[in-house]
């Protein structure tokens, strides 16, 4: 009985921890990319996005770590790690190919 009972605290903490890291995501994605990309000068619009998209892979790193109950720095610089190489990769083959902004 008691093998069942901290199953369903696991559960319930993998299910709560998802949720409220999907509802994070989304305000990232629905509010504040755009409101970032509203309020930014067009001359300043890259750098801008650039650095909000790592504070924001930062912030969902560390968030989504709460369910394995991990380190928060090292998984948020994890995830700021690998997902600013991602964007560094996918600007310079863009260039590459000249779809560069």
């Amino acid at each position: 009985m008691t093998t069942s009972r901290k199953l369903d605290d696991t559960t319930f903490a993998v299910q709560s921890t998802f949720c409220s890291d999907i509802c994070l995501a989304l305000a990232v994605r629905i509010a504040i990319a755009p409101l970032t990309a509203l309020l930014t000068p067009p001359a300043a619009l890259i750098p801008v996005v650039i650095v909000t998209s790592i504070l924001f892979l930062a912030l969902l790193g560390g968030f989504g770590t709460r369910a394995r109950e991990a380190h928060v720095v090292k998984a948020a610089v994890r995830v700021t790690f690998w997902g600013a190489l991602a964007m560094g990769l996918t600007a310079g083959v863009g260039a590459l190919f000249g779809a560069a902004v």
